[in-house]
């Protein structure tokens, strides 16, 4: 136990990247933010900022599958607001729930099958699906409106026994992807894939009888399904579908996997560690919302946050 809470500040022969300084970074920013404002700390708020987080931490696993295999998904911003579109329109939450995953999944799976396939760069191939999911959004829900089933509604707000509901979700969407990635040989294919991209060397995993080709595919498909995930919990919070409710989740799904320790060169990251830096953007949003930041300005500390991120991360090789 000892030994694997060291590694966390260790980058030496790890795979699971540098999760001990968000650990470190997210204890300072509670006791900050507690001694800073006598708002923090209230049940109200407290609440309110599980509720924030749970999305982010939701599209944050689901764009680990991805960065693992050295990729980028620059379409879960578009995959979460489709999501919600498709959940306010009218119809029975028993045929618009099984369609929004299907839908995503679809859309995971031509970004794999485009990437690998077709031999389009990571970037590009999401980007155009980004553009193309937009477009499909804004016909389905031009304006934020609809109606969202009540089974949706109901499972977002509120709380057990005190508490709150969106915690479950988070904790679901956790146990389900340590699973995948910690329990499956697909998980172990995943670090493997990565590893031999990450050190210049794309062949290194087949050469083990790895299908390289089909798990970076899975990976796109499992990130997609987060973010419908993730989308499906917006529509219950805000009531609606909404064209622009995803807009830059895509930035701090990635921000949060970075924070966390993950490389985006491939190979190395933790899901822990994901989602301490998913608190971590959390923490720091609402707090900068107590403190009456603008939004743009946030949206400008967070793209510096990632810069700063990529930078100090150490590469082999040019690019990710």
């Amino acid at each position: 136990m000892i030994q694997w809470f060291k590694s966390g500040f260790s980058a030496r022969r790890s795979r699971q990247g540098l999760w001990g300084v968000p650990l470190v970074i997210a204890v300072a920013l509670v006791v900050i933010l507690s001694l800073g404002t006598d708002q923090f700390a209230t049940r109200e708020n407290l609440f309110n900022l599980i509720a924030q987080a749970m999305p982010l931490l939701i599209a944050a696993v689901g764009q680990l599958f991805v960065i693992l295999v050295g990729g980028l998904d620059l379409s879960v911003g578009s995959v979460i607001s489709f999501s919600t579109a498709i959940l306010s329109l009218d119809g029975p939450a028993i045929v618009l729930i099984p369609v929004v995953f299907l839908l995503a999944a679809l859309v995971g799976l031509i970004n794999g099958l485009v990437i690998t396939r077709l031999n389009v760069h990571p970037i590009i191939a999401t980007l155009a699906m980004q553009y193309v999911l937009l477009g499909i959004t804004r016909i389905l829900r031009p304006v934020s409106g609809g109606t969202v089933p009540d089974v949706v509604i109901a499972a977002v707000q509120g709380s057990v026994l005190g508490v709150p509901l969106p915690l479950f979700w988070g904790l679901i969407a956790v146990g389900l992807a340590a699973k995948i990635l910690y329990g499956s040989r697909f998980g172990l294919h995943l670090f493997g894939i990565g590893g031999g991209i990450a050190a210049g060397m794309e062949d290194a995993a087949s050469t083990y009888g790895i299908r390289v080709s089909r798990n970076i595919v899975l990976a796109y498909v499992a990130c997609a399904l987060f973010a419908a995930l993730a989308g499906v919990f917006l529509a219950g919070r805000i009531v609606s579908g909404d064209p622009n409710v995803g807009l830059l989740f895509e930035l701090d799904a990635i921000t949060a996997a970075a924070i966390g320790g993950t490389q985006l060169s491939g190979g190395v990251g933790s899901l822990h560690g994901t989602v301490l830096g998913a608190i971590v953007l959390a923490l720091l949003a609402n707090g900068m919302n107590l403190a009456n930041v603008s939004p743009f300005i946030q949206t400008a500390i967070k793209g510096g946050l990632l810069l700063a991120i990529v930078g100090l991360q150490s590469r082999k090789k040019m690019g990710l």
